[in-house]
């Protein structure tokens, strides 16, 4: 699941500047980087020290070109979705694991609803 997740936020998911997008799909851009926070926050809480989600955000960010007030915006939700992962999860365990798969989840259909409002 995880590979299908990353495959459809580097490809389909950024065709267009985010200054070019209709204020849904800006709003979706947010909840997409606020998901990949959270996959961030239960990678690091699982003892995944990789940043491979964190790169994923900087991507999504150097593919938008978002104006500086969006970037900011992009960037406040990406950190809210690790905090609130963090906290709701403090430890790995099963509960931590389902929510990784939900968040996985949630990510490829924001990836598919952004990728469809070009």
């Amino acid at each position: 699941m995880r590979q299908l997740l990353i495959a459809l936020m580097l490809t389909a998911a950024f065709p267009a500047a985010a200054q070019e997008r209709a204020p849904a799909a800006r709003r979706g851009l947010a909840d997409l980087a606020y998901v990949l926070g959270q996959a961030h926050g239960l990678a690091q809480v699982c003892d995944d020290e990789s940043q491979s989600w964190r790169s994923r955000m900087l991507r999504l960010v150097e593919l938008e070109t978002p104006d500086a007030a969006f970037r900011g915006q992009l960037f406040d939700h990406f950190n809210s979705g690790f905090s609130a992962a963090q906290v709701r999860h403090p430890r790995c365990g099963a509960g931590a694991r389902a929510e990784a798969g939900r968040v996985a989840a949630r990510g490829r259909d924001l990836a598919r609803v952004i990728a469809g409002a070009r």
